[in-house]
């Protein structure tokens, strides 16, 4: 996307190269449990305003009071946990690369969550990157991962927010099974980074309103939890907590849980900005669009694009039983670019699933704390030839230059 850090890449780019970068992540946090693609994302700093800017404004939208206020009922009753915060600690504004008809890059929003993501990891692979690329020749200048170019103080905003005022042996990355999770690596990432363990849920204690966990047989008081867990997979599953939702705990959360109800797919209709399609909920249609294959339909509450359907149909929409079509979402599809030109494919060329793959970014937000705005921090760059681009669904398309990945760009342009 991005000539000047692409060209050279390009020219220069060997097996070799790549599994320096692959070696330097294994090094550090093992193996993957999904495809690390053998490119970075290289964008062109108008591209980075362009969606800093847009997931800035999609959450200015969403904090006014009024929408708030309508958002909260999607918390449902059973999972609607005390002290709720002002702001969700953590963000995602997840954007498909589009190409517009004059040629430039822009975004289009795909979904969003208030929800954590893959913070640590994609800092320990742009590390990685940066490394291997200063031997390459023509891609002079510092890389940066970050929004504010400023390593230092984007980890320290990290630190902040997940771990706050209290001792790191005290916060615990909590979900269910860590060590069977895909996230796995970002888990081991955040441990590396700011010393936070990851614990399964059904392995806390509870004692009155305080929470525990053991390290070597011994009781660890539970000051804060870095909240990984996915309702979705916990109904999936049947997996039941040691403590209930609705309860007064002393524990604060990063971020808190209603938050991944009220900031969701189920917000989309709330946005009116130029990145996001249109989208409604299937419950508001009396009659279905004629031109059904533009659109996704979406299940509100699933995780990693389980349950969305592509190519969607009258009879895909009819089968949504009439009480649950208000928790289904209908939304513009979007044509994304071939973004990112293989090697061996010359600048003018016509770009193809042959030649180049596609690219979704999330803009991964955080504030440093209560009382402090959310700034954009750094992407997560999903790449792939399919039509869905989470990992879960390229599974079968395990092919050159696809899977997960980090964007960079070069600092002070």
């Amino acid at each position: 996307m991005f000539a000047p850090l692409r060209d050279p890449f390009n020219r220069h780019y060997s097996d070799a190269l790549f599994h320096r970068y692959r070696d330097s992540l294994t090094s550090k946090l093992g193996g993957f449990p999904f495809r690390l693609a053998e490119t970075p994302l290289f964008f062109p700093r108008s591209l980075v305003d362009h969606l800093g800017d847009s997931a800035l404004q999609i959450v200015e939208q969403l904090s006014a009071p009024a929408t708030l206020a309508a958002l909260r009922r999607a918390i449902p009753a059973h999972y609607n946990v005390p002290g709720m915060t002002s702001l969700p600690d953590c963000v995602q504004v997840d954007f498909a690369i589009v190409q517009t008809a004059d040629g430039q890059f822009e975004g289009r929003v795909v979904e969003l969550q208030a929800f954590p993501s893959l913070y640590a990891l994609e800092t320990i692979e742009a590390d990685a990157w940066a490394d291997v690329l200063r031997d390459v020749p023509g891609m002079g200048g510092e890389l940066t991962c970050f929004f504010s170019e400023d390593r230092a103080k984007a980890v320290e905003l990290m630190r902040r927010c997940i771990v706050g005022d209290n001792d790191p042996a005290e916060v615990v990355l909590v979900d269910y099974q860590p060590l069977s999770q895909k996230t796995l690596p970002d888990f081991l990432a955040t441990k590396r980074l700011f010393g936070v363990d990851a614990v399964c849920v059904t392995e806390i204690e509870k004692e009155g309103r305080r929470l525990f966990r053991r390290v070597a047989g011994k009781r660890v008081p539970i000051a804060r939890i870095y909240n990984r867990l996915v309702f979705d997979e916990l109904e999936q599953k049947g997996v039941s907590v040691p403590f209930s939702w609705n309860e007064e705990l002393d524990v604060s959360w990063c971020s808190h849980p209603n938050w991944y109800w009220v900031w969701s797919k189920f917000s989309l209709p709330h946005v009116d900005h130029p990145t996001v399609p249109q989208a409604r909920y299937l419950s508001e249609f009396r009659e279905l669009p004629t031109d059904l294959d533009n659109y996704v339909l979406k299940p509100l509450f699933s995780f990693a694009g389980s349950g969305v359907i592509v190519d969607v149909t009258r009879e895909a929409c009819d089968a949504v039983p009439v009480e649950l079509r208000d928790k289904y979402l209908l939304q513009r599809k979007i044509e994304y670019a071939w973004a990112i030109r293989m090697p061996g494919t010359e600048p003018g060329e016509v770009l193809g699933a042959h030649n180049a793959v596609k690219a979704e970014v999330r803009v991964m937000l955080m504030r440093g704390g209560e009382g402090e705005p959310l700034v954009p921090l750094l992407p997560l760059v999903r790449l792939s030839r399919g039509k869905m681009l989470g990992v879960d669904q390229n599974k079968a398309a395990e092919t050159e230059w696809t899977g997960g990945s980090v964007g960079l760009w070069l600092a002070g342009q």
